[in-house]
């Protein structure tokens, strides 16, 4: 089953944001509803970039890279500045 991982902006802080999941519109949804203990404080979210990955393990490598890592940091927020969102095959996955 193919894994996203996704980037939020929160809209009053502009905090940033890094996940996986398998249903992007209902993540979102769990997020702007305070049943992420993570993301609640800094509710509303906006979905900002989506890439699509093969399995779990690819999508946690990824998430893993830019989350934790200094050129991940960086590349998390050239990405959430991205108009459109791309998966890896780079096709457009915009879901706004």
């Amino acid at each position: 089953m193919p894994q996203y991982v996704y980037i939020l902006r929160s809209s009053p802080t502009g905090r940033l944001y890094v996940g996986i999941t398998d249903d992007v519109p209902r993540r979102l949804k769990e997020h702007n509803t305070g049943k992420s203990r993570s993301t609640k404080p800094w509710i509303p979210w906006e979905l900002t970039y989506v890439e699509s990955h093969p399995d779990e393990g690819s999508a946690r490598k990824r998430e893993w890279q830019l989350k934790c890592t200094p050129t991940g940091g960086k590349e998390k927020k050239r990405l959430a500045e991205t108009p459109k969102a791309a998966d890896k095959s780079g096709q457009n996955n915009s879901i706004k």
